[in-house]
Parts: C-alpha cells; structure tokens; sequence
C-alpha cells in the first residue's frame, strides 16, 4: 500500500507525464491546419461578383496554404442554401463562407433562417468593395444628377426607378435614396439586371440603380450615363461623377455600397481564423490581384476579423431599418 504522501507524489507525476503528453498533441493538432482542401461556399451562380472574387482569392489562398481551394456555387434565394451548409459545417476553417452585404439584408428580410447571421459565422475578413451607381440611358432626358433632382421634385410620383428584385442591396439602395431625398417616386424591380438595362434603354424607365460592375460594359459603350455615385468617396473607375452626397442638404451624409468578404462556422479555433486573415491581408496586397478586381469594378479590401464582424452587424441594422421604412414585406 502506498501512503498518502507517495499516493499524491505518484498523481503529481502521473499528471505531469499527461500534460508533457498532450502539448505535442496540441501543438501537432494547430499546425496540422490546414489538413485537407479547403471549399469556399458561394451563396451566387458563377461569373458574378461574388464568383469572381472567391475564384480570385481562392486561387492565391491555395497557393499560401498549400491545399487545393475549391468553389463551390450554391445559388439561392437570400443565400439560405449556402450559408446553411457552412454553419453546418465542422468549424475547423476547411469550410467558408462568402459574406456580403446581401447577407446582412437576408438577415432582416426573411421571417426566419436555418441559421442566425450573427451567432452561427465568425467572419474572417472583408475582401472588396464595389460601387452603386445611379444611370440614366445616354440619350434620355436627364445629362445631370441635378436634373434627375429637379424633375423628381417638380413631378412628384413621375419618376421610375428600376433595381433587381425587391430586397436586392440596389433596391433596397434606391429606397434609401428616396427616404433621404425626400423624393417621391416609383421603384420598378426586374428580375435581374438585365431587364432593367433593356427597360432604361428602351425608355420605360427614367433611370436605374446598380452596381457598377454590370452596367460599366453599357457606360464605356456610351449606352449608358453614370449621374451619380452612392458610395462615400469616387469610384476609382468613374472619377468624374460625382457623388450623391454631393449635392449636401438632406443627402449630404447618404452612403450606400457594397461589399463581401469570408466567414467560418462559428467556434473555429482563433488561432486558424487569424492565419486565414494573414493569408487574406496578404493576398489582398497583391498587385495581380488588385488588377483582376478592379477589371470588373472591385476594389480589393481587407480587414480585420473584428472590423468584419462589425460591418456585418452595422449592415444587419441598416438595411433592417430600410426595410421597416419602405414597408417591405418580409419573405
């Protein structure tokens, strides 16, 4: 029999033996990340903003990390389908999602969710930000934001304004504009941009609101004329347009833009989300990178993982607001 004081000397090693056991396996199991390819889930159908930027970044980040990046498009109304999956998934960061402010309008649009925006993601990082655009056709009546003004306040209730469907980051933009402004008019939406561009051209609507990348083909084509920017400073793309904060009084502080970025389930060890974001900053950084964004009208922007989270939540609140405003039924 041992007496107490070898019994308790014994444990004391025993313990001492398992601790010195277990650091190499803590130690492996954090530098093990990342173990197997990793699949970034976009809530968007290829060729989009979304699509291009996860495929640019997904590319740079399988070349840092060493494994196989994989895109993986889940379309879907609100990006419920895709950003279901990634809170389902293990939270060992192989699995991300890509955020944008579209998911923060998803958050007060719908009556519910299979997952809560706020609590089921740990965002990782910003990626880019894009630009919104108030256009008019190139042989309309409006050559000037000032214009477009001066008719929408002459003519209450006359101007048309066609977005993409009802809840889209561009309609629920133009319904801020309108609140803002203090202008009546009509919001038309469309079934995607497409059909707004061919509506604003062929004259059934005044002007249109959306996001530059799309209609900057038509704009360098002179089909269509930018009026105005929504965003808080000039687009690197449009220097010469001004902003709609431009003209002061009741709009001198409106700001309207978007944005996406990367997400993990939530409970993804630290560790692994804060070497996601040193590879992000990084990539970002990249002139090659920086050019393929901007092509298309994206401007490459990272931040850090609490700067993410706290846009996520600040665009959660305001879009929540533009919807009680604009009386929007929730889906």
């Amino acid at each position: 029999m041992f007496s107490v004081s070898k019994r308790a000397a014994l444990q004391a090693c025993v313990s001492i033996f398992l601790a010195a056991s277990a650091a190499p396996s803590l130690l492996w199991a954090q530098a093990a990340f990342p173990s197997k390819p990793i699949k970034i889930v976009v809530p968007n159908a290829p060729g989009g903003a979304a699509d291009i930027t996860a495929r640019t970044v997904g590319q740079k980040l399988s070349e840092a990390l060493g494994q196989p990046v994989v895109i993986e498009n889940k379309p879907s109304a609100g990006g419920i389908v895709a950003g279901e999956q990634v809170a389902h998934a293990d939270p060992d960061g192989h699995t991300l999602l890509l955020i944008s402010s579209g998911t923060a309008v998803s958050a007060s649009l719908f009556k519910s969710l299979p997952f809560d925006t706020v609590k089921d993601f740990t965002p990782v990082s910003k990626l880019a930000s894009f630009d919104l655009v108030i256009a008019v056709s190139e042989d309309g009546r409006f050559k000037t934001f000032a214009e477009l003004l001066a008719y929408a306040k002459a003519n209450p209730g006359k101007l048309n304004i066609g977005t993409p469907q009802i809840g889209t980051t561009q309609n629920l933009a133009a319904e801020m504009f309108l609140s803002a402004s203090g202008l009546q008019a009509q919001i038309v939406p469309f079934n995607g941009t497409p059909p707004v561009i061919t509506a604003l051209r062929g004259g059934s609507i005044d002007a249109m609101v959306e996001i530059l990348g799309p209609v900057m083909p038509q704009i360098k084509s002179k089909a269509l004329r930018p009026l105005a920017v929504l965003s808080d400073k000039r687009s690197p793309g449009l220097p010469d347009v001004p902003l709609v904060r431009e003209e002061g009084a009741s709009l001198a502080k409106f700001q309207a833009a978007s944005w996406n970025g990367l997400a993990v389930p939530a409970r993804t060890p630290h560790e692994v989300v804060l070497r996601l974001n040193k590879e992000l900053q990084a990539i970002l950084k990249m002139p090659d990178v920086k050019k393929r964004l901007s092509d298309v009208s994206l401007y490459a922007e990272g931040s850090t993982p609490e700067q993410a989270s706290e846009l996520l939540s600040f665009d959660i609140k305001r879009w929540a607001d533009v919807i009680a405003k604009a009386k929007i039924e929730k889906q």
